[in-house]
């Protein structure tokens, strides 16, 4: 083992993900020297979460990113809820109402590993900002005074120490588990398999826009479009795979076409760019912050996709904690401003983020007759009335959430 390296005042982040990349630029904007630790070899192109929202675009700009989104993203100001049983479009959302009042009156359809990327390019070159690649995070001690990592790195091991350490490697994150953080919630019986396919299907007669939602009591759907590596462009189509379901059946290319060909059919086969399978949660941490060990995004809290609202909230975790802890450093705050930071974000997930994608995710599945027509026309009636338009589009753009969250002390 070597000998202890880095600096007492040093913060460091565990995880080189969206939330993990931003956690580290807005560190180092801040004047506090960083270190990004990542057990993978480089950057992963994960296809994941790909929605930022309007505030969420704020915060790009203040880190001084969101024209490298402009360009190899999608802005996309509508969004679409249908009813799959009988083909209906039951409303339009247009977020370009708002634009006498937010920034960004769109979302920006940007893949979190180009975000990542776009972060991580953005870090200054003076080594106050460094990124450890090939770096597994194995140990993890805290003092009054600061922390100590062990990392394993090509069979060897290293300690790092320095004054914080910031877990942001996802929903089994190793920062949370070494700090003995308990991750409340539930899991969903069901898993959700995400496809992606070249075929565009803007180019169609159907009407759809660039993000939909389709109610279905037997298959709800989400399908959105994203730039990926050019034209024509990936569509992502969002399907719940039952219980009973094999892993194998369903990333099977016989059922990945079945699927796409009962919501559209079409002749010939849709050229799929990648399938992934996953199990969903709902869970939040007791605590987002433990001593000198602070957690952010995925490590912090997991929710179901639905609405697009688990990165941005993770951003937000990011930004919030970066002035925290920087207050602590350079204007005297006591190192209790932590204690508001857990206050803060954890109201963010639990009182919007966890009960809104739970609600989403309950709607569109919905299978009694008479609630589904409810939620139906509740839907429409709020897409009419412009002043409920409106206010559905602050809470699910989370302008609520934050505004909420940060009114906390």
């Amino acid at each position: 083992m070597s000998k202890p390296s880095g600096t007492s005042d040093r913060i460091y982040v565990v995880g080189a993900g969206p939330v993990g990349a931003v956690m580290t630029l807005a560190l180092a904007k801040r004047g506090i020297p960083v270190t990004l630790i990542e057990s993978n070899p480089g950057p992963v192109d994960d296809q994941r979460a790909a929605t930022v929202h309007p505030p969420t675009i704020e915060m790009l700009e203040a880190l001084g990113i969101e024209k490298d989104g402009w360009e190899t993203g999608l802005k996309s100001p509508l969004f679409h809820f249908w009813d799959r049983v009988t083909g209906e479009r039951i409303a339009e959302f247009d977020l370009g109402l708002l634009k006498d009042e937010v920034r960004y009156p769109f979302c920006l359809q940007w893949e979190q590993y180009k975000l990542a990327r776009s972060a991580l390019a953005h870090l200054p070159t003076d080594g106050s900002a460094e990124v450890l690649f090939s770096h597994t995070l194995t140990g993890l001690e805290q003092t009054a005074d600061g922390v100590t990592l062990t990392v394993e790195t090509n069979g060897e091991s290293r300690v790092l120490k320095g004054s914080h350490v910031i877990g942001t490697d996802g929903g089994r994150s190793t920062v949370r588990k070494l700090a003995g953080i308990a991750f409340e919630g539930f899991t969903w019986e069901e898993r959700f398999l995400k496809i992606g396919t070249t075929f565009d299907f803007l180019g169609t007669s159907a009407g759809f826009c660039t993000r939909n939602y389709f109610s279905d009591p037997d298959e709800w759907l989400n399908l959105f479009k994203v730039k990926g590596p050019g034209e024509p462009g990936i569509w992502r189509g969002i399907f719940p795979v039952p219980a009973s379901e094999p892993d194998e059946v369903a990333l099977s290319d016989e059922r990945i076409q079945a699927r796409f060909q009962k919501f559209f059919p079409r002749a010939g086969r849709y050229d799929i760019a990648y399938v992934g399978l996953y199990k969903v949660h709902q869970r939040v941490a007791e605590t987002f912050n433990r001593g000198r060990v602070l957690l952010a995004g995925d490590s912090a809290h997991v929710n179901n996709p639905i609405g697009g609202m688990g990165m941005n909230g993770g951003i937000h975790d990011a930004m919030n904690l970066a002035d925290k802890l920087a207050a602590i450093r350079f204007d005297g705050e006591s190192p209790e401003v932590l204690d508001r930071y857990t206050r803060q974000r954890r109201k963010a997930q639990v009182d919007f983020v966890q009960t809104q994608t739970i609600r989403n995710k309950k709607s569109l599945e919905e299978s009694d007759p008479v609630k589904r027509r409810q939620n139906l026309d509740e839907m429409r009636r709020t897409c009419e009335d412009i002043g409920l338009h409106k206010a559905f589009l602050m809470r699910g753009a989370l302008f609520d959430s934050l505004k909420s969250a940060n009114a906390v002390q």
